[in-house]
């Protein structure tokens, strides 16, 4: 997944220096010449240009007795290897799935192909089989690494949220963060992967792409949508005009059983669980557990159907190439698929289930602070540490070197998203609270995370401190309208989500996401040399168009899916703990124990004298 979970070929350039005497760096110079003499030779002869003024070494005999060549029969262009154009040698003995990777080139200790590592007894072909392998194998490393910073991610979540309630429902909202992990991963291992992925190879893709995975990704091939395409021969290919869901990979059967599949699997489920979370902080203080389970295996539901329309080739992906707006719905770490869905789920949840008894008197919002601002600082932090693996590890490569860039871009939209809280915080003559500064900063985050691949590092600064500006007037409007949302998930992730989204479309320079989405327009390769993802500033109208349709479309789903859910739900098992739980804390009645009981939080009830 980079946003359409697709790898973009790159080309490594490395450089060394070193510090030499004068002796030394004269016979370095005149290795350099004589280096350049090669290569200058090589070009021209390649290039069949001699000079004119330049006399033979031996005299040839005369053109015109010189026998004419025989006509050399055109070659043919030698077949790609089987890892990359993804078809079988026999296909009665399908390579993949493939659950050890041997079928993805060779690799070089020891050398699977049984032809040993010594480099002069292996041909051209052997040696390239190594070093896909080994492509393949840096990309594997980089994308685990990356998703294990985001399953940390969680440990971040429940120290912010936790912070921002009171004392006396720290256990209950630090286990609802907790629960959650595997509440979401049963549920993304039993549908939700086969929803969202099951049909990941048939989705539109560049010219010349390849997996960056490896090629077992090819067996991610069935799923179910409008105007199905077939071939000359009039057979299905599997991929559709309006691609809608998966339906491969129900509980990873056997039948999808391979390492690129169970690779992009643990990526993809990681960056679930933070939408899964995320309405959590949302709901906390009164959301009955018994409710928050059956939630919590519901929400895959949703996250994976829209996910597919993005990244597993559904029709917002194709939106470029069946209705010409730039490449499609773009999103490539998130901020819609993961955070904007979150926060419209938790907007969802926070309507129905109601206000916490004490946030309006007599209409008047009411602050109710949180009991540990420490911690949340520290939860801020470990966020935005683990979006270093959100954001670049999207790439699914690493070698794909545009990652600095990303990395860049989200520590700058971080920095100015907690700035423009601040700034925000003194127009509204208010003081520096740290919970809304951190909060600032987790808007920026949210904000990079679709254009982090797409926009200039000043891009990224700009976009990142409207988000931390958007953040404060968010809070405030929704509270002042009778949303109450304990930790401010709702603007964070859902507004700020659908912001970086739509600035996709703003701010994208077409520097990068050449044929992204499978759209290759020549006007705009003639005029630009490639056609990457660019936004409305860069010369394209039709992608902004596109983003925005995106956010209705996000919007309008996620929403409707979760109240609906939420009602439904709530007549199963109640929602909502009763008043008297509520007062109490939910931390006993709902758990039965208390995040601190070495503290004086409760001033004496039944439950704890009994």
């Amino acid at each position: 997944m980079h946003s359409d979970s697709r790898f973009r070929e790159g080309r490594l350039v490395s450089s060394r220096k070193s510090k030499r005497g004068k002796k030394t760096m004269g016979r370095g110079a005149r290795r350099l010449m004589f280096a350049a003499g090669l290569a200058l030779l090589g070009a021209l002869f390649l290039n069949s240009h001699l000079r004119a003024d330049e006399p033979p070494a031996a005299a040839p005999a005369p053109a015109a007795e010189a026998p004419a060549p025989a006509a050399t029969p055109p070659v043919a262009a030698a077949p790609l290897p089987s890892y990359f154009s993804s078809t079988s040698a026999d296909p009665n003995k399908p390579s993949w799935p493939d659950q050890t990777g041997g079928s993805a080139g060779a690799w070089a200790t020891p050398a699977g192909d049984g032809k040993g590592d010594t480099p002069g007894t292996l041909a051209a072909g052997d040696l390239y089989d190594r070093i896909a392998h080994n492509l393949f194998s840096v990309n594997m490393v980089w994308t685990m690494v990356t998703g294990f910073l985001v399953m940390f991610m969680q440990a971040g979540f429940m120290y912010v949220e936790t912070g921002l309630c009171r004392a006396k429902n720290a256990a209950h909202t630090s286990a609802m963060n907790f629960m959650i992990y595997p509440l979401g991963c049963f549920a993304f291992w039993a549908y939700g992967f086969a929803l969202g992925w099951g049909n990941w190879w048939n989705g539109p893709v560049p010219p010349g792409w390849y997996a960056s995975l490896g090629p077992g990704l090819s067996v991610l091939n069935h799923g179910w949508g409008l105007g199905a395409a077939v071939d000359s021969t009039g057979a299905a290919t599997g991929a559709f005009t309006y691609g809608l869901i998966g339906l491969k990979g129900w509980f990873l059967s056997p039948e999808v059983s391979d390492v690129s599949v169970l690779g992009i699997f643990f990526f993809m489920m990681v960056f679930m669980d933070t939408t899964a979370t995320i309405p959590t902080g949302a709901m906390a203080e009164r959301w009955a557990w018994k409710n928050f389970c059956l939630y919590g295996l519901w929400v895959a539901l949703p996250y994976c159907i829209y996910a597919n329309w993005l990244w597993g080739g559904g029709f917002m992906a194709q939106g470029g190439i069946n209705w010409g707006l730039g490449h499609g719905a773009v999103d490539f770490a998130g901020s819609g698929v993961v955070h904007g869905m979150g926060g419209i789920i938790g907007l969802a949840g926070a309507m129905v289930i109601g206000p916490r008894i004490g946030k309006y008197i007599n209409g008047k919002p009411q602050a109710i602070p949180g009991h540990d601002v420490p911690m949340v600082v520290l939860g801020t932090f470990i966020l935005a540490f683990g979006w270093f693996g959100f954001n670049p590890g999207s790439t699914l490569a690493g070698t794909d070197l545009r990652i600095s860039f990303i990395v860049v871009n989200t520590m700058l939209a971080s920095v100015t998203g907690a700035l423009g809280a601040l700034v925000a915080l003194y127009i509204k003559g208010l003081k520096p609270d740290p919970t809304m500064l951190c909060n600032g900063m987790l808007a920026g985050l949210v904000a990079i995370t679709a254009p982090s691949a797409f926009v200039d590092p000043w891009g990224a600064a700009v976009l990142g401190g409207v988000a931390g500006i958007l953040v404060v007037y968010s809070v405030f409007f929704l509270e002042a309208h009778g949303v109450d949302d304990p930790v401010g998930a709702i603007s964070v992730h859902g507004v700020n989500g659908l912001w970086g989204v739509l600035s996709v479309g703003i701010f994208a320079t077409g520097q990068y996401g050449a044929g992204w989405n499978g759209v290759v327009r020549p006007d705009m390769v003639a005029k630009y040399g490639s056609d990457g993802v660019r936004g409305i500033l860069y010369g394209d109208a039709g992608q902004l168009v596109m983003q925005g349709i995106d956010c209705v479309v996000l919007t309008v789903f996620a929403f409707s899916m979760a109240y609906a859910w939420f009602k439904i739900s709530d007549l199963i098992t109640p929602i909502r703990v009763s008043k008297e739980t509520e007062l109490e804390g939910l931390d006993i009645p709902e758990m039965g124990t208390l995040a601190y009981p070495d503290f004086p939080i409760h001033t004496g009830t039944k439950q704890l004298a009994g």
